[in-house]
């Protein structure tokens, strides 16, 4: 009975044969947990069977990571910017299938060698092919491999090949039969053109239909016309007649039915032309034959039963200029020819006549098919279809198409050359972490190096949100600056180009980091970025800046409070002088003598307020010197080798507890969700050390061998705190012994 086993989703599946000879994996323990070491062809080979709960992550997006991006494009089958883990899968199987010998992955190899592709199979021999006829195209055939770079020189490539596969034929591919080049010259005009492969304007199967479908119901609209004499009464000059009479159609409707009107009201004449008023509307207007308000007038003058005049005759009264070219249009294209000639007026009964003969050749313009290639002309379009040029443009589509898989070859060398040079860098930053946490080289979300404050920081992550990926980023324990970044063109002004980073500071102490500060990062490239922090997610740093923290908190409330007190007593010292000054003032314009002054004042104290004031200044002094002296006297009274024990831990007190919940947290620290606020899927707590998180962070020093000159010109004197200590205890140690009678009873003997 076959027992339950777990396949690499890790999902239980039963009924499997469990293999005999499994492969024999190999991890390494690094960030406190197991990584997988992929070092052999076997390895990749076998990866699909390996469980993805021990893979580090199971997906990464395409963006914000220092990698090659046309490689993570490739690698992207569904093209929504992430890599997943069967994705990544699929790519490995595809490239070991594709290589002879998987091991030469993990050569390094830069460029794609030809003896590297397995030609045993047909997919290896057409991209082995198609390898050898890049380097022949881009002039390169005696080379026994190719990069990257080469195979993806789409413009060298297929730039001197008319059919390269992709089913787009430019109009040089009809090579020296010219009426085909210019008919796809002129399909490409009126439908539309795309870029080959080789870069140059072509058309595809997709445009050849659209124009000779359109062509076809052109001719057959014109073959209806010319089977029905009564559509064209004019032949081909039965269009621009048309055109003439639908052009004034609206305006000889309507000068026609004012004629009528006039005729059936004589004194309606007068209000149906053009006034006195109308004119002196438009008199201080610039005026032309083309003007709005002219094109509003009547067609000409109106009056009962009156034609239309066809010509600027003075008999006739002439017409609108605003119409008079379209009217002599219509009388040379419409009314002469079918009307006949010497005409120098239209009459209704004329113009509902020449209507009825044209109705026929206006319900057919309705109905017209393929405007699209009416440009060309019909004489144009009927010797095209006579030469049979469609025929000829698909056969060269086809022939084309054909080549596709031989040239979708040529795209898989560019996708096999990356893969060599890429996929095993990719699996150990995806699979393991192993380029992160050896050291020996950099992990493909370390976007850069942040200088800033007399340090570097090494762990360095793109991000597009501040805000959003601190909010997740916080957990991670790390202490992160996150700094905007702007880049400067050799003028000095800004490029425009703008990255915000998450810096992790994980050596050094956080006194001198604030919003604001500015700094200097590098990416990868070289380029220099100004970097400017606008955003702190606090942690602690490290357990010496633990140590130091309660006595600098100390410290800080101790100089806030004299601070605080200082500026207290100047302010009211100040106020009460000018109070002072004031009242002296007044009471001197006034002729009062003058207030007395503060010494005067002082010298008019309370004498019993004083001695009470003077009494508990005594005693808060003597509270003071017993206990120093208290203190003072338990410390000699040690042991020689107790008294250091004793300091040791009276600094253990104070810094004690914040040294070690500084070293729970350091421990907890957590590379997993600063990778996840990026919008990884990371698949295991990838915990930073103590040890190891002080390497991603280095400190100014000094060189080795360097020299060091001690003297300083500039120093502050130095001040003799000591002894000011040593006199403070003494004055304390004498002030108890005068307070509970130390002194008398050791003078006296007792």
């Amino acid at each position: 009975m076959a027992e339950a086993q777990t396949d690499q989703s890790g999902t239980e599946t039963a009924g499997r044969p469990q293999q005999r000879n499994p492969h024999r994996w190999r991890f390494f323990r690094a960030g406190g947990f197991d990584q997988l070491r992929l070092e052999t062809g076997e390895d990749l080979r076998h990866l699909s069977q390996l469980d993805q709960k021990l893979w580090l992550a199971l997906s990464c997006p395409t963006k914000g990571i220092d990698f090659d991006r046309r490689t993570l494009e490739l690698i992207d089958a569904d093209k929504d910017g992430r890599i997943r883990a069967p994705e990544l899968l699929a790519a490995v199987n595809w490239t070991c299938r594709m290589v002879r010998d998987a091991d030469a992955l993990f050569a390094g190899h830069g460029e794609l060698p030809l003896s590297l592709i397995n030609d045993r199979h047909e997919e290896g021999a057409r991209i082995l092919a198609s390898a050898r006829r890049i380097l022949t195209n881009i002039g390169k055939a005696d080379l026994a491999a190719i990069s990257p770079a080469e195979a993806a020189d789409v413009s060298r490539i297929f730039g001197k090949t008319q059919l390269n596969g992709d089913g787009i034929v430019p109009p040089s591919a009809a090579g020296t039969d010219t009426e085909t080049a210019a008919v796809m010259a002129e399909i490409m005009k009126l439908v539309g053109q795309k870029p080959d492969r080789g870069g140059e304007a072509g058309l595809g199967q997709e445009e050849a239909d659209t124009f000779f479908a359109a062509l076809d119901a052109y001719l057959a609209w014109w073959d209806e016309a010319l089977a029905k004499p009564e559509i064209l009464p004019l032949g081909e000059g039965t269009l621009p007649a048309v055109e003439a009479a639908q052009k004034l159609s609206a305006k000889l409707d309507d000068y026609f039915f004012r004629c009528r009107l006039a005729a059936f009201d004589p004194v309606a004449g007068v209000a149906l032309n053009a006034d006195d008023k109308d004119f002196a509307a438009i008199a201080d207007t610039d005026l032309s034959a083309g003007a709005a308000a002219v094109s509003a007038f009547p067609l000409a003058r109106v009056a009962a039963e009156r034609p239309l005049p066809l010509g600027q005759g003075i008999t006739m009264g002439g017409v609108n200029p605003a119409w008079s070219t379209e009217v002599a249009r219509l009388r040379d294209a419409a009314v002469t020819p079918l009307l006949g000639g010497g005409r120098d007026a239209l009459s209704e009964a004329d113009w509902r006549d020449m209507q009825a003969r044209l109705a026929p050749a206006m319900d057919w313009l309705k109905r017209k098919a393929g405007a699209l290639v009416e440009p060309l002309g019909i004489t144009r379009l009927r010797a095209i279809r006579q030469n049979n040029v469609q025929q000829k443009i698909n056969a060269l589509i086809a022939a084309d198409t054909a080549l596709a898989p031989e040239f979708e070859a040529i795209a898989s060398v560019e996708t096999l050359a990356r893969y060599v040079r890429d996929l095993v860098p990719l699996l150990n930053n995806f699979v393991a972490f192993k380029d992160f946490y050896t050291r020996r080289g950099r992990a493909i979300f370390q976007v850069g190096t942040l200088y800033i404050d007399g340090r570097s920081c090494d762990l360095c992550i793109a991000v597009d949100d501040p805000a959003k990926h601190a909010t997740l980023a916080s957990l991670s324990r790390i202490y992160l600056l996150y700094c905007e970044c702007t880049r400067r063109g050799p003028d000095g002004k800004p490029t425009g180009e703008k990255l915000v980073i998450a810096a992790a500071v994980t050596a050094g102490d956080a006194d001198q980091l604030m919003v604001g500060r500015n700094g200097v990062f590098y990416d990868h490239d070289g380029n220099d970025w100004d970097a400017v922090i606008i955003k702190i997610v606090s942690h602690p740093i490290s357990i010496g800046e633990a140590f130091w923290l309660p006595f600098k908190k100390v410290g800080k409330f101790a100089g806030d409070q004299i601070e605080k007190f200082a500026t207290a007593r100047s302010k009211a010292s100040e106020q009460q002088m000018t109070t002072q000054l004031l009242q002296t003032g007044t009471q001197a314009i006034a002729g009062q003598p003058a207030p007395p002054t503060p010494a005067a004042q002082q010298q008019a104290f309370d004498a019993g307020k004083f001695a009470g004031i003077f009494a508990a200044i005594g005693l808060a002094i003597g509270a003071i010197g017993t206990a120093l002296a208290s203190v003072v006297t338990g410390f000699l009274n040690l042991a020689w080798w107790q008294i250091p024990l004793a300091i040791i831990g009276a600094v253990l007190i104070v810094s004690g507890p914040s040294m070690i919940i500084a070293a729970m947290k350091l421990r907890q620290r957590n590379l997993g969700p600063l990778l996840d606020a990026n919008g990884w899927a990371v698949n295991a707590r990838a915990l930073i050390n103590i040890p190891f998180g002080g390497s991603l962070t280095h400190l100014a020093k000094l060189p080795p061998g360097a020299e060091r000159a001690l003297t300083d010109p500039y120093a502050e004197k130095p001040q003799p705190w000591g002894l000011y200590l040593l006199l403070g205890v003494l004055a304390g140690i004498a002030i108890a012994g005068w307070r509970y009678g130390w002194w008398a009873r050791l003078f006296n003997g007792g």
